[in-house]
């Protein structure tokens, strides 16, 4: 595969990935006789050239673009009712979200806000709340700026509680973007911190994917795959970029993305509550805790680990192989290796272990967790 082309795949999505392929936004728009996106994107997005380059495409094409980005950097229900009132008052007739993880979620939350006014929370997942998603939605295209949480081909939002910080998932089919426009040159701006912790989070993605306990052969084999392009790319990308080092980040978030419809597990109960409670980057909180979370569930997956660790090709194929490379990894590209290290306090533990106990992410990791396990990690990656 050449890194200087223009490709698409569907899957279901269909995805337009390659240097450039940004620029298609305006005459896909056109094409499909839509003239007034809202634009949902964050506030530092909103302020960086290709942004401005985006929006100065759409406006020289007869295109017109309405911007909101009064968005938290971990997304809470208020910020999707703040963007469906744009869309209310503006006039548009299509969503577009560029950013990372939290534009594209509160993108697809005022998705699905527009023709379903009931509480938001009435369609949260977990509560079976998608049988109530049957209404139509707008057409939602998704352009993604970080590789990390994969949100451009997903079809869930995750959204917190503006008082009790809980987080809750809104899905249903008819979230997926209609198409996803993956352009490298749109992460090469991202400074190195934010590569490092975004790409963690991808890896993580894949590493859990992989061994959540739904079977699910498919997802497994690209969460492998995906696994393969973070190891090769993602010390470069942050030290070092290249348009390949940039590209394969991409395809390996997209990847991690659509494997984890298989689930994931504790590494994510465990950053969760680190976002939700000190707002702390969520690819950060999984860079650090992921060590930690993947050493507790080597016992009785012992062949799990046998295959990441081929497939990171260590000399020793084993659990606690795949453990060392994590903290070597974390090193090499300056994620720290303690969780006090970014803010975390003792008077912390016993409320972070209470919201991962209630998080949704561990019922599918593949062994159970348990309260007193959540402590102990804590505890130990203190």
């Amino acid at each position: 595969m050449t890194f200087n082309s223009i490709y698409q795949y569907n899957f279901p999505t269909t995805i337009r990935f390659g240097l450039g392929a940004a620029s298609e936004l305006p005459a896909y728009l056109k094409q499909n006789g839509l003239k007034n996106p809202l634009i949902v994107t964050d506030a530092i997005v909103a302020q960086l050239p290709f942004f401005k380059k985006i929006i100065a495409n759409l406006t020289a094409n007869n295109l017109t673009a309405e911007v909101f980005s009064d968005i938290h950097k971990n997304p809470v229900k208020s910020d999707v009712y703040k963007g469906t009132d744009v869309w209310d008052n503006t006039g548009r007739d299509c969503i577009v979200g560029i950013g990372g993880g939290a534009a594209l979620d509160v993108a697809r939350a005022i998705v699905l806000r527009v023709h379903h006014r009931e509480d938001l929370f009435k369609y949260d997942d977990l509560i079976g709340g998608d049988v109530y998603v049957t209404n139509e939605v707008p057409h939602f295209v998704t352009i993604p700026t970080t590789s990390g949480t994969g949100s451009e081909v997903g079809r869930s939002a995750i959204i917190a509680d503006d008082v009790t910080h809980q987080k809750k998932i809104l899905f249903s089919p008819k979230l997926l973007a209609k198409i996803v426009f993956a352009d490298p040159e749109l992460t090469y701006d991202l400074p190195p911190a934010v590569t490092a912790a975004t790409g963690m989070d991808a890896l993580t993605h894949n590493m859990e994917a992989f061994l959540a306990k739904m079977p699910h052969p498919i997802c497994e084999g690209i969460a492998l795959e995906g696994i393969t392009l973070i190891h090769e790319a993602l010390p470069d990308a942050v030290n070092n970029p290249t348009p390949e080092a940039r590209s394969k980040m991409l395809l390996g978030s997209m990847m991690g993305a659509i494997a984890f419809q298989k689930g994931l597990g504790v590494v994510h109960s465990l950053a969760h509550p680190l976002s939700s409670l000190l707002d702390t980057h969520h690819g950060l909180a999984n860079a650090v805790n992921i060590p930690y979370g993947m050493e507790f569930n080597i016992a009785g997956f012992e062949h799990k680990f046998r295959r990441i660790a081929r497939t990171l090709e260590l000399k020793e194929e084993t659990g606690q192989a795949v453990v060392q490379y994590l903290f070597e990894l974390n090193s090499r590209i300056n994620i720290p290796h303690k969780l006090r290290q970014i803010g975390v306090l003792p008077e912390h533990i016993e409320t972070l272990t209470d919201l991962a106990f209630a998080d949704f992410a561990h019922p599918n990791n593949p062994k159970p967790v348990s309260r007193q396990d959540f402590k102990e990690l804590y505890l130990k990656a203190l």
